[in-house]
């Protein structure tokens, strides 16, 4: 069975504010060693917020 392209490379991304996951996206882990923090909307906190990287819970 092929092996996906970037499966290895997703994180999500989790509301500092309500603790929802709500953003995926990929991180080369050979250049970036900190963990991600993006300050995006939150659709549930109507609001922007900071979204810090989690791992994603099938892996």
């Amino acid at each position: 069975m092929a092996k996906a392209k970037y499966s290895e490379n997703l994180i999500g991304l989790r509301c500092a504010v309500c603790k929802r996951r709500n953003y995926y996206t990929r991180k080369n882990k050979k250049t970036v060693e900190r963990k991600l923090e993006f300050k995006k909307f939150c659709e549930w906190c109507r609001k922007h917020t900071a979204h810090k990287e989690v791992k994603i819970a099938g892996k």
